[in-house]
């Protein structure tokens, strides 16, 4: 079954239209994509996932904001919904569950510590089942699961790098592979690079055009 639209707004921002609905995941970077949210989905607290002034643009007293428990007082408008890891759970006719989200390379682990408590989702929307995993490296929890969409980090900072990404994607049973949380980080010219490697190895890989680019630079 078809969902109405997957927008990829940057990094790993992007805004489902379905059945009326406007749901974000990760708001970040809007730059002029300022629908009002209906359910926002927010996967940790870091300042390139839950961004306050992004939120303000999109969040309205009636906005449901999911958000891992751990950062729940981070939302300061909406109707926040905390969430735990390894978790099933329905708001506003969208089913949907959560994943942990977190580093295992050695020189990540404090980006991302499993103890957090921070997710990756998986919703079904309209039939169709979307992955986002978060900032998170390929984890154990990834191997066999079975989705229509999944959503990939391939930057390398923070979170899985291409050829791991690569590798997350074979462990994983998609029928579409698109990566996210790259181009602000690794540049054109390594982005274009990343690209290439992952649309070569990754079967039914896609590669999204962003609404708006965004840019901004890690320090």
């Amino acid at each position: 079954m078809e969902i109405g639209s997957l927008n990829w707004i940057g990094h790993a921002s992007f805004l489902i239209r379905d059945l009326g609905k406007n749901i974000y995941i990760d708001p970040f970077m809007l730059n002029g994509v300022e629908d009002k949210a209906d359910i926002i989905f927010i996967t940790h607290p870091h300042f390139d996932h839950l961004n306050q002034d992004d939120l303000k643009k999109i969040t309205t007293p009636d906005t449901t904001v999911i958000v891992p428990k751990s950062c729940a007082k981070e939302i300061k408008k909406g109707e926040v919904f905390p969430v735990e890891p390894n978790r099933d759970y329905g708001v506003d006719g969208i089913k949907f569950r959560t994943l942990p989200a977190y580093n295992i390379v050695s020189d990540r682990l404090d980006k991302h510590p499993v103890a957090n408590g921070w997710v990756g989702y998986v919703l079904e929307i309209s039939g169709t089942t979307i992955y986002h995993t978060g900032d998170t490296d390929f984890i154990p929890e990834m191997n066999g699961l079975e989705v229509d969409i999944a959503l990939l980090p391939m930057s390398g900072t923070y979170t899985m790098d291409v050829n791991e990404a690569i590798d997350a994607a074979h462990a994983i049973k998609a029928g579409k592979f698109i990566p996210m949380h790259y181009k602000a980080v690794l540049g054109e010219e390594n982005s274009k690079l990343a690209e290439q490697l992952f649309k070569k190895r990754v079967k039914n890989s896609l590669l999204l055009k962003e609404i708006i680019p965004a840019k901004y630079s890690f320090q």
